[in-house]
């Protein structure tokens, strides 16, 4: 499909979703045509009589009900407001080099500029309408500014914004960036275009117009009325629907032939790396992010720490002599003046959307750098999950050793833990049975070990449970941020993983109990692996071999191997750990 073809094909189903809209106007006017007509018969000595009499008070009240509802609804479409994407807004003064690529972009292209860019936490661009009265007006620049050697740039005020991944900044060289921006910004040719505008904001306010009668009052009426415009506006979205599809289809398509003209051969070698970016991004979310999030602390430097993931990833799969010739070409990220800035306010949205949290950092909100990370999250992480097994294990009774022969120690042990997973506990100290209403195995067949595991498992999650309703609520700040162009309930948007099973807890609490014992008594340090996340260093070096010691001892409840691990590296299970 080519460029005129893809453009003729989103003009022609913008046209279909016009044509609904008239059809919606034309049957609200249809009753208040009648009445016009008989009163119109009325006065010219026609339509009289006892009967015409009648229909035209019973067709009068009608018409007016109807374009009283009618004059309603479209109040609703018109003023909603629709979705926005969560992004973080881009000053053109705080980018300029950025603002001109995408300018010289679209002059190559031949299409109007983006009226401003904004970053999204997330590996994907895209091109928003902000032109709704509830968003404000976008961002003016002056005249001059806009023009370029080719003359004045043609640049509409109701251009749509240019939504970049934040990541793709900082993982992308300057060419790579501009390839695969550039069919993004050749879409703004279509949307320019009158219908294919109309049609878009007519779509977007049915939409927003559902939203705003699924969140109705509690009064009656408010209700009735809500009800009633969600209907409608359903309706219509309905009748609407495929031809929206296929008029965003023809834009695509029409946008994506116009760039082919532009860096053909190196947007090849962008996309390459934007699956690589997603890759990155999605491993650092995961495995480095979600344990900080987790514990009240974000990683302010999010996107800084996909370059360091990426280029971990490459010297892991020996790619590293490619990429070195790669990363000496100048980052994207160069393009704006301050980085660092802009990567601390999308490493927090990013945190909001994925995981939670307050607007604006505070005492148990805090952020955190890469050079802090292990010492501030993962020595933390370890020691309060090593608070926390211990406390379940005083609250139900367990003793610090089995053995009356062997002496007991006053200070929380490891060995205190393996004592009691590996041998059968106590009749009379033996805990109440699990909670009936804890999953510990979610595919419901019989597991491996003791009964002490089921027990453990679920009284940790009882006590996570109790911990995290028992927080704090987050207090206000002094002076009240700005509205948010999304709905601050929701968040998080994107949950990154679902909640940890009961037996996943246990792992984690075990293996945080390992680590404070090497740390305590065999001199290793936190570490931070950036693809793995928080990792335990002996020696300066990795230990990866500890998961199946400890899984050896949760399953099949036989703690040698664990014993094993622990006589290798030195570490002594039976001295007191100092916990939080």
């Amino acid at each position: 499909m080519g460029v005129e073809a893809g453009a003729q094909a989103a003009r022609s189903r913008a046209l279909a979703v016009l044509r609904i809209r008239s059809r919606a106007l034309a049957v609200a006017l249809l009753p208040a045509a009648v009445a016009v007509v008989l009163y119109a018969g009325d006065t010219t000595g026609h339509l009289v009589g006892p009967g015409w009499h009648a229909a035209r008070w019973t067709v009068t009240p009608l018409a007016a009900l109807v374009l009283l509802a009618a004059a309603g609804i479209a109040l609703v479409v018109a003023r909603a407001r629709p979705a926005v994407s969560p992004t973080v807004a881009i000053a053109e003064e705080s980018a300029p080099d950025l603002y001109r690529m995408v300018r010289d972009l679209a002059d190559r292209l031949d299409v109007p500029a983006p009226s401003a860019i904004a970053l999204t936490p997330d590996c994907d661009s895209w091109l928003e309408d902000r032109t709704h009265p509830a968003h404000g007006p976008p961002p003016q620049t002056d005249r001059d500014e806009l023009t370029g050697a080719h003359g004045a740039h043609r640049r509409t005020a109701a251009a749509p914004v240019l939504v970049i991944g934040s990541p793709f900044l900082w993982w992308m060289r300057v060419g790579e960036l501009r390839a695969v921006l550039a069919p993004v910004v050749a879409g703004t040719g279509p949307s320019a275009h009158p219908d294919i505008a109309a049609a878009r904001r007519f779509v977007r306010g049915l939409d927003a117009a559902v939203a705003v009668s699924s969140t109705s009052g509690r009064c009656p009426l408010t209700r009735g009325v809500c009800a009633g415009v969600g209907w409608v506006a359903r309706l219509l979205l309905r009748s609407c629907r495929e031809h929206a599809a296929l008029m965003e289809r023809g834009v695509a398509a029409a946008a994506a032939e116009r760039a082919q003209a532009v860096d053909y051969g190196l947007r090849i070698v962008a996309q390459e790396q934007v699956g690589l970016a997603y890759a990155g991004w999605d491993r650092l979310l995961t495995r480095v992010a979600l344990p900080a999030w987790r514990m009240g602390r974000w990683p302010s430097r999010l996107d800084a720490g996909v370059v360091a993931a990426l280029t971990e990833l490459s010297r892991r799969d020996r790619l590293a002599e490619g990429f070195a010739s790669r990363l000496g070409e100048r980052p994207a990220c160069d393009l704006l003046e301050e980085p660092g800035a802009i990567d601390e306010a999308a490493s927090l949205l990013a945190a909001r959307l994925f995981h939670g949290g307050p607007a604006e950092q505070g005492p148990d909100w805090a952020p955190v750098t890469w050079q802090e990370y292990p010492e501030e999250v993962v020595d933390r992480k370890w020691r309060l999950d090593a608070a926390r097994l211990h406390r379940v294990l005083d609250a139900h009774g367990i003793h610090h050793t089995p053995d009356p022969a062997t002496p007991a120690t006053a200070g929380p042990t490891l060995s205190r833990v393996l004592d009691y997973l590996a041998t059968p506990p106590d009749t009379a100290a033996a805990p109440a049975a699990a909670p009936a209403d804890v999953d510990v195995e979610a595919d419901g067949e019989s597991e491996p070990g003791s009964e002490r595991t089921h027990t453990l498992a679920a009284a940790l999650t009882t006590e996570l449970a109790r911990e995290e309703s028992a927080a704090p609520e987050a207090k206000a700040p002094d002076t009240q941020p700005p509205p948010l162009p999304w709905d601050d309930a929701t968040l998080p948007l994107f949950p990154l993983q679902p909640p940890r099973t009961a037996r996943e807890l246990l792992t984690d609490h075990v293996t945080a109990m390992v680590c404070c014992a090497a740390m305590d008594t065999a001199g290793a340090t936190p570490g931070l692996d950036w693809l793995d996340g928080p990792t335990l260093l002996i020696n300066g070096e990795r230990t990866p071999d500890l998961a199946p010691g400890v899984l050896s001892l949760i399953e099949d409840g036989d703690p040698v191997p664990l014993r094993h691990w622990l006589t290798q590296a030195g570490i002594r299970p039976e001295k007191p750990l100092r916990l939080v």
